[in-house]
């Protein structure tokens, strides 16, 4: 089973280095830029909610801070009511006033509670917030450095391209040349080698009695142009 799974983890890395290799390096860098805006567009979207939760709690405080001022007023006019019905000596006035007060009371601890709470997580809140904005703020930088260095990439990619493409052009070139045109080593043995060819067939030729008789008719017409030459001089009076 271990034996397996070595197998199994060999195969998959493999593969994996194999398919990275294959791997066309304009898509990676699209592939990287697109992940980038994917998780920027997910942080501004966790971002939202957290400024979105900032601004109920805003309203919250506010309706809580209305509800506070409320009871307090309406709980001040009771006892008011309390003290006109005492004077008035009204002991049921006095007695349903006072009640209304203390539940009143009551109403506004239990406003004044929720208040000081809701205060509580709006703190929370607007540290949460700007937290938030300075991650969407450092993290849409970052986009744009991808997108600069998405750019230049790109630039060095399309040179490095252009690069591999004239240096296929040149290993043509010089392939084409080394296999169909001959070097001027070559060119030089193969000239040496026809002329001793040719001063070895005329030394032979010399040795043989056709040569010997060559180069008498020769001599013999050298001969002949002398003495013309002679003649021709006596008729011109030149010495």
């Amino acid at each position: 089973m271990g034996f397996l799974r070595r197998l199994w983890g060999y195969i998959t890395q493999l593969f994996k280095t194999t398919a990275e290799r294959a791997m066309d390096p304009e898509i990676e860098i699209e592939q990287a830029i697109s992940e980038a805006r994917k998780r920027d567009q997910a942080l501004r979207n966790q971002a939202a909610k957290v400024v979105a939760h900032r601004v109920q709690l805003e309203s919250k405080i506010e309706k809580a801070a209305e509800d506070v001022g409320e009871a307090r007023e309406m709980a001040k006019k009771s006892l008011l009511k309390a003290e006109e019905s005492s004077v008035a000596g009204d002991a049921e006035g006095v007695e349903k006033w006072t009640r209304t007060a203390q539940s009143l009371a009551m109403k506004l601890q239990a406003s004044e509670s929720n208040l000081d709470s809701l205060k509580g997580q709006y703190q929370t809140a607007m540290d949460q917030a700007e937290k938030a904005k300075s991650a969407v703020s450092q993290n849409a930088l970052r986009v744009q450095e991808l997108a600069a260095k998405r750019l230049e990439l790109l630039g060095s990619l399309e040179q490095a391209k252009m690069q591999e493409s004239v240096n296929k052009a040149v290993e043509s070139m010089s392939a084409t040349m080394e296999d169909e045109v001959p070097s001027l080593e070559r060119v030089e043995e193969k000239i040496a080698s026809r002329k001793a060819s040719a001063m070895a067939h005329a030394e032979l030729r010399e040795a043989t009695p056709e040569g010997a008789e060559s180069e008498l008719r020769e001599a013999v017409s050298l001969a002949k142009a002398d003495d013309k030459l002679a003649e021709l001089k006596a008729e011109l009076g030149i010495a």
